[in-house]
């Protein structure tokens, strides 16, 4: 079983351009034939094989078209990945199924996680004082309801305040929530696109 390595991030450009191939291979077999994509772990490099989270995030002229991962680590990194390209181009419920005329449009981001780590906090501001802009994503919880941003959506959310709020109604909470029972974790990415 592999060890879990709170830093572990694969960043070899061959490993990366076998990881993107992998993710459009994922969306065009179920194009072609409806059916997920199977891939054997053992075909691949040992750092693809270990437990690994992703996100696959799928864009058309700049705009989203799909975006699904894991936050934490319990499959292989290559079947992670193809479950997500599937997911994020024919499961997210912001999106209708991506169609067979716009899979030569896609442009493929995949992000991959380190292990979240819990943060303390005693207050909402407590909270927003150890967020670093930029740099963590942030995972979110209160009882049923969580919801994570990566670290890439600071770009368009750039204020703490901002980027709280619309990830407390990501989680289906009003902004103005808070209470006692909120848990909070944050990770860091690497991300890398066609």
């Amino acid at each position: 079983m592999p060890v879990e390595n709170k830093n572990f991030l694969p960043v070899d450009p061959l490993n990366q351009s076998l990881l993107l191939k992998l993710a459009r291979d994922s969306i065009r077999c179920y194009l072609a034939t409806g059916r997920e994509a199977l891939v054997e772990s053992s075909h691949f490099p040992p750092s693809l094989q270990q437990d690994a989270a992703c996100f696959v995030s799928l864009h058309i002229k700049g705009k989203l078209r799909g975006c699904i991962g894991t936050t934490h680590a319990y499959r292989p990194l290559v079947h992670d990945v193809v479950h997500n390209a599937h997911a994020a181009a024919f499961e997210d419920p912001r999106f209708p199924r991506v169609k067979r005329e716009e899979e030569p449009e896609l442009h493929i981001e995949i992000s991959i996680l380190t292990t979240p780590q819990p943060l303390c906090f005693t207050s909402e501001k407590d909270l927003l004082e150890q967020l670093r802009p930029g740099e963590d994503g942030l995972i979110i919880q209160e009882g049923v309801h969580r919801a994570t941003f990566l670290p890439a959506v600071w770009n368009s959310l750039p204020d703490k305040k901002d980027f709280l709020q619309q990830l407390k109604l990501k989680a289906g909470l009003g902004t103005n929530h808070w209470s006692d029972r909120i848990e909070a974790w944050r990770y860091k990415t690497i991300t890398f696109s066609e």
